[in-house]
């Protein structure tokens, strides 16, 4: 009887401890689905320094896609603060890259061209009775939100870029939209924005971010490489600036205000990866030239670092060196008939003349093999990134096929 007690009772506690093991079933709200997490990825590799701005993007397309987006609402309504180059709009674009395959997939609205309240009309267009009535076409009806809709993504991504430019008047006109998720067009009818994602970037604050990281009086010294405390500091001159400017019901419509921090040396580095990445894309995409491949060599990627590093300009800095130093060079030796398709060009830092040189290493060389060096086939992956030379390998395929056709 004993020995059968004791049985029981191991019984009992063996069952009590499956039971805590069924129930410690604990929950990771940290994790993303499929379809956010392929946009995460996507914009960490588009988008360089602005993980906070690309985590609070994720985080509302997350909540679209569980349905619990507030009702009545947009889908996410966005403030991007920052000085200029920081990636603002090359976010949104990214965006629209991401979810619908076409980074112009994005209805902007420029607001320097509504300084004044009467040009509300090419937003919404006249009211019947007014001149022109039947001439104007509102910019944002319900058929422009939805031009870029596909079959799988019904989402519209809508751009009011540099928001502090445009009058009163625009401002007011978005308070219903950013509320309600409705806009009023001149004819009364109804435009839904319940499945719009609205952002709106502006320059604000800039300044004095500039003078965090540049004090013009007294001997602190610049900061360089922003910190913590530092981007806090960054982030109170922005809101603050954005509050200076616009009224409380305005800003208290805003689901996300994200100020982006201006870019270091090695956020530098990555985008002039990513634009060497383009620039070749460019190469093999051109209707004009057939294939070519080229290799940036380190000296020549620090002499471009060198002349596009500028704190106030940002990435727009260096996407000017890349075009004066590099691409207006090859397209004088396209033209000259110097570089033809299969050849591999290498370029290099000439010390002495203190500008970029370019060699032949390699000519007539097959499509394939192109690919091949392009993909990482004889060149290493890390290589050919840091060359600039990673691509999307469909896209260069069928460029290289296009080349040879033409040749």
């Amino acid at each position: 009887m004993i020995g059968k007690a004791r049985a029981l009772s191991n019984q009992g506690e063996l069952g009590m401890v499956r039971l805590e093991k069924q129930l410690d079933k604990r929950l990771d709200p940290s994790r993303t689905g499929h379809d956010a997490g392929k946009l995460h990825a996507d914009l960490q590799k588009l988008i360089v320094g602005q993980e906070e701005a690309v985590a609070q993007i994720v985080n509302i397309y997350q909540t679209y896609l569980a349905g619990l987006t507030g009702p009545g609402r947009p889908i996410g309504n966005f403030l991007f603060l920052g000085p200029t180059g920081t990636g603002k709009t090359r976010l949104v674009e990214a965006t629209a890259e991401s979810l619908v395959g076409d980074s112009r997939a994005v209805v902007k609205i420029d607001c320097a061209e509504f300084q004044h309240s009467h040009e509300i009309a090419k937003l919404i267009g006249s009211p019947p009775g007014y001149l022109g009535h039947r001439e104007t076409h509102p910019l944002l009806s319900q058929e422009v939100l939805g031009q870029f809709h596909t079959d799988k993504i019904k989402i519209s991504l809508v751009l009011f870029d540099e928001i502090e430019k445009a009058s009163d008047a625009l401002w007011n006109l978005l308070l219903g939209v950013l509320d309600k998720a409705t806009l009023t067009l001149g004819d009364n009818r109804r435009v839904d924005f319940s499945r719009a994602m609205i952002f709106m970037t502006s320059n604000l604050g800039a300044s004095e971010m500039s003078s965090l990281l540049r004090p013009g009086l007294g001997f602190t010294k610049p900061a360089e490489e922003p910190g913590e405390q530092l981007n806090a500091r960054m982030n109170k001159a922005g809101v603050d600036a954005a509050r200076r400017k616009f009224t409380p019901e305005f800003m208290n419509r805003i689901d996300k205000v994200v100020v982006f921090h201006p870019l270091g040396h090695h956020e530098l580095e990555q985008i002039l990866t990513l634009e060497l990445n383009l620039l070749q894309q460019r190469v093999f995409n051109s209707a004009n030239t057939t294939p070519f491949v080229f290799q940036v060599t380190p000296a020549a990627r620090a002499f471009l670092l060198r002349e596009g590093t500028d704190l106030k300009y940002g990435a727009r800095h260096l996407k000017r060196a890349i075009e004066r130093s590099l691409v207006h060079p090859l397209s004088n030796l396209i033209a000259s008939e110097q570089v033809c398709g299969g050849d591999l060009i290498r370029i290099d830092f000439d010390a002495a003349a203190s500008c970029l040189s370019f060699t032949k290493e390699a000519e007539n060389m097959p499509a394939y093999t192109m690919v091949k060096m392009i993909d990482g086939e004889p060149m290493s992956h890390s290589a050919a990134a840091s060359a600039g030379l990673v691509g999307d390998p469909e896209q260069l395929r069928a460029a290289s096929a296009r080349g040879n056709r033409t040749r």
